[in-house]
């Protein structure tokens, strides 16, 4: 744990304004594990005398955007939706940023990227037929004038898919 807190120390001292506490981590790396921590047990698991003192910290790492959101890990197997497509696209010059405001509006859609190389942008999305992604692909995103080129890619089989604070900066 000390090498962790050493390397996002570091790490934030480079790249950020906040300074983070060595509590201010060890709350970051308990809510990436279980998000649903009580702050009572978070206060216990952490030993610190107070669960307002977990709050305090809690709400200022809100309040600075480095907590953005709490939510379930959902199996959207389990829900039908099978299919988790990547789209690649290739958008005319000065057009990117609308294209990918539009197609970030589409329900299927769960991540939007600006990348490197030969494609533009990244599109993922989940579906539960290839019809589905047939008809996204055709109406919403070829039809954009704007959109010279994509190429999809389908996943087969998930490995990972969820990482924690924890695991992100490991111990060396």
């Amino acid at each position: 744990m000390h090498n962790l807190i050493t390397k996002l120390k570091l790490s934030n001292t480079m790249n950020s304004k906040m300074n983070f506490s060595d509590l201010d981590i060890k709350i970051l790396t308990n809510l990436s594990k279980d998000g649903r921590i009580s702050l009572r047990q978070l206060a216990k698991d952490l030993d610190v005398g107070s669960p307002v003192t977990i709050k305090n910290h809690v709400e200022n790492l809100e309040k600075n955007g480095i907590i953005k959101n709490y939510g379930a890990q959902i199996d959207y197997e389990k829900l039908g939706y099978d299919i988790i497509a990547l789209i690649e696209i290739t958008v005319s010059k000065g057009k990117m940023l609308e294209v990918e405001k539009k197609i970030a509006q589409i329900p299927n859609v769960f991540a939007v990227y600006d990348i490197t190389g030969t494609y533009d942008a990244l599109i993922l999305a989940r579906f539960k037929t290839r019809s589905e992604l047939s008809e996204m692909i055709k109406e919403n995103i070829h039809a954009s004038p704007f959109v010279e080129r994509t190429n999809t890619h389908i996943v087969l089989n998930i490995i990972k898919e969820n990482s924690s604070l924890a695991e992100l900066i490991t111990e060396e």
